[in-house]
C-alpha cells in the first residue's frame, strides 16, 4: 500500500472512531495487566464477565495473593486455560511486590519478565495503560494487516515491525485499537463484511465478499430485434 493510501486509511478510521479504547474493562494498569493475561485465547467478553466480580474484591497484587489459588480460581474458572493463568497471575503479583513495589512497570523488558506476559501483552499494557505508541499484534491485527496490504509477514513480530514502519507517527498511538476493532467487527476471519467496509477501495484482499452486482462485469445492452423496433 502506498504512503498516501496508508494515510487515507487511518484518516478514515480516526474519523469513524476518534478516541478508541480497549474493550477490556479496567480502572488502573494492574487491572489491565491481569485482564490481558486472562484474555489469552479467550474473548474480551468472557474476561470482563469474570473481572466484574473479581476486581471489586481484589484489585492490587496484595489482594490477589490473599485470595490464593483456590480463591482466584473461583472468579476466573469460566475462562479458558484458567489453571495456568491462575498460576501465572499469582507469580506475577509476587514479582510486582518484590521488584516494583506493587506497581506495574512502564518498561517492556520488566513486563516481559513477569509470568504470563509476552511481547503482545507488554505492548497492550504499554499502549493502553501508559499511552506509548506500541503495536500489539493479535490474530485480528495479523489478519487485517495482511489482507489490507499494510504489512505482510508470517509472524506477529514481522507484522509488528512492518506496521511500525509504515503507519504515520500521528496515528500510531491509536492504530492498534483501530485495526483490532476493524478485524473484530468488520474484517472477520471467516466472513469479512466487505460490503460495509469503509476501507474496501483501499484493500488488497483478493477474496472480498461484495454484493453479486459488484462482482460481475457490467452486461452489455442487447440490440433490440427488428420486430421490437417495429413495435416501438
Amino acid at each position: 500500500m502506498k504512503p498516501a493510501q496508508v494515510r487515507e486509511l487511518f484518516e478514515r478510521l480516526q474519523t469513524l472512531n476518534p478516541a478508541p479504547v480497549t474493550e477490556l474493562e479496567h480502572a488502573n494498569p494492574f487491572e489491565l495487566l491481569i485482564a490481558v493475561i486472562l484474555s489469552a485465547q479467550a474473548t474480551d467478553r468472557s474476561v470482563n464477565i469474570a473481572t466484574r466480580r473479581l476486581f471489586p474484591v481484589a484489585s492490587t497484587p496484595e489482594q490477589i495473593l490473599a485470595l490464593g489459588a483456590d480463591g482466584l480460581t473461583a472468579y476466573v474458572k469460566s475462562i479458558g486455560l484458567y489453571p495456568g493463568k491462575v498460576k501465572n497471575i499469582l507469580a506475577t503479583c509476587r514479582l510486582l511486590i518484590e521488584r516494583h513495589g506493587g506497581g506495574v512497570p512502564a518498561d517492556r523488558e520488566a513486563l516481559e519478565e513477569l509470568p504470563g506476559v509476552g511481547r503482545k501483552t507488554a505492548n497492550v499494557v504499554l499502549n493502553s495503560a501508559f499511552r506509548l505508541p506500541t503495536m500489539p499484534v493479535d490474530t485480528h491485527i495479523f489478519r487485517v494487516a495482511n489482507r489490507l496490504g499494510l504489512a505482510h509477514g508470517d509472524t506477529p513480530r514481522a507484522i509488528e515491525d512492518g506496521l511500525l514502519e509504515v503507519i504515520p507517527a500521528e496515528y500510531l498511538l491509536n492504530a492498534h485499537h483501530w485495526l483490532l476493532l476493524h478485524g473484530r467487527y468488520v474484517c472477520k476471519a471467516r466472513r469479512p463484511e466487505c460490503q460495509r467496509c469503509p476501507l474496501v477501495d483501499l484493500c488488497a484482499f483478493k477474496d472480498k465478499t461484495l454484493p453479486l452486482a459488484a462482482t460481475l462485469p457490467l452486461a452489455r445492452p442487447r440490440k433490440p430485434s427488428p420486430a421490437a423496433r417495429g413495435r416501438a
